[in-house]
């Protein structure tokens, strides 16, 4: 089938061989790759290998305008401004492709929704002009899961709530990460047989003959992950300052907080056992994982934060904040610990108490890669396909479980 595929944020570009880098250094400092970027990309791949034709439309960032085949049958089209404050532009520019009939009809209209609204609307409007169904996977629910602690939070949250009910309303089909989101939009009014659970997941490939991790003369506590307001990592700083057992911490990523978190680092008490790297590609972090010992997310909100699988296939425990889907992805006490988001000695005492029992962290690190089995992407990317199939029939969804 042809799906017409619309997201935000997608995969970042390549730089040159002769560039020093994997990526193009200003677009990993724009925006930094995180879960949502991941996903619509490791998708995308998985997709393609199982035959359906693509195209995808996403925002350039920083990054030039520009379009690129991936795999035999996807084409994806990087558009919009480039501009920090005003990012929705990128559905603006990307209307006249949205609409554009070419001579292979679009089956499905697939639109990615963050924390960006524009999509949705983009969305609608491109299955309308289409005659095709649509669907929505859900990265962030601005109505139930977006915490508003900034005026632009709130804005969004108000504004964007209003947006996200009517046309996940009007969808054929919803795809959310977590059974917890699943059960907020049907309490908004989403018909439940249009709601499927599908996670986001990881990329066998990108773990495979991934070296393992030397020996240390001290556990390795890690973080992995843009540095933004949302993911907390300022708490990781600070907690680890305060841990009473003695351990080291390596910081990986980069983003809007960037300054402040290098900030804190050069100013803790443990500064001398902390090594930040800033951003790393996506299949550099298979490496960084096994060089570790916990990995932590001290979020403030997030959907389902898709860094905790590829932890958990990792073999890592992890201890993360008790907030959004992240328990249903960490089970606390069998995969790692759940601490209550924002509280530092809570998340001290967390990692001291894994720090001082390598036993814990070895029973929690098997409870973490037997779980992490239900995550592979080729099997999570057929059931988005089953989803399509179904809306082109003009099936149920049908919920699906985790």
């Amino acid at each position: 089938m042809h799906v017409l595929r619309l997201c935000s944020v997608f995969e970042p570009i390549a730089a040159p061989a002769d560039a020093g880098t994997g990526l193009d250094a200003r677009t990993a400092r724009f925006d930094p790759i995180g879960g949502m970027q991941n996903h619509t990309a490791a998708l995308t791949r998985c997709l393609d290998e199982q035959g359906h034709r693509q195209t995808v439309l996403t925002s350039r960032l920083a990054g030039p305008r520009r379009s690129d085949r991936q795999g035999l049958g996807a084409l994806v089209h990087r558009t919009g401004a480039r501009t920090r404050r005003a990012r929705q532009l990128w559905a603006l520019a990307a209307v006249p492709r949205a609409l554009r009939r070419t001579g292979t009809p679009v089956d499905v209209v697939h639109a990615h929704q963050g924390e960006d609204l524009a999509t949705l609307l983009l969305g609608r409007l491109a299955a309308r002009r289409h005659r095709c169904p649509l669907v929505v996977t859900v990265h962030c629910s601005v109505g139930h899961t977006l915490t508003a602690h900034s005026l632009h939070a709130r804005v969004v949250r108000a504004v964007g709530g209003s947006i996200e009910r009517r046309t996940l309303r009007r969808a054929d089909a919803v795809v959310v990460l977590t059974a917890r989101t699943a059960a907020a939009l049907r309490e908004d009014g989403v018909p439940a047989d249009r709601i499927s659970t599908i996670p986001s997941g990881f990329e066998p490939a990108v773990f495979e003959r991934v070296p393992a991790g030397g020996r240390r003369d001290r556990p390795r506590i890690g973080y992995v992950g843009r540095l933004a307001a949302q993911k907390r990592a300022d708490l990781l700083v600070s907690a680890f300052g305060a841990m009473q057992q003695e351990a080291d911490l390596l910081v990986v990523g980069d983003g809007p907080e960037r300054e402040r978190v290098h900030r804190l680092v050069r100013t803790s008490p443990a500064a001398d056992r902390i090594t930040t790297t800033g951003f790393v590609e996506h299949s550099a972090v298979p490496g960084v994982l096994a060089s570790l010992d916990l990995l932590v997310l001290p979020s403030a909100y997030e959907e389902m934060g898709s860094v905790l699988v590829e932890a958990m296939v990792a073999g890592l425990p992890v201890v993360a904040s008790d907030v959004g889907g992240i328990p249903e992805v960490v089970v606390h006490g069998e995969t790692g610990l759940l601490v209550p988001p924002g509280d530092v000695p809570a998340l001290t005492a967390a990692l001291d108490r894994l720090v001082a029992d390598p036993a814990l962290r070895s029973r929690l690190a098997e409870g973490a890669r037997e779980r992490s089995r239900h995550y592979s992407w080729p099997h999570l990317a057929t059931r988005v396909a089953d989803v399509y199939r179904r809306v082109r029939s003009g099936e149920p969804a049908l919920p699906v479980a985790a």
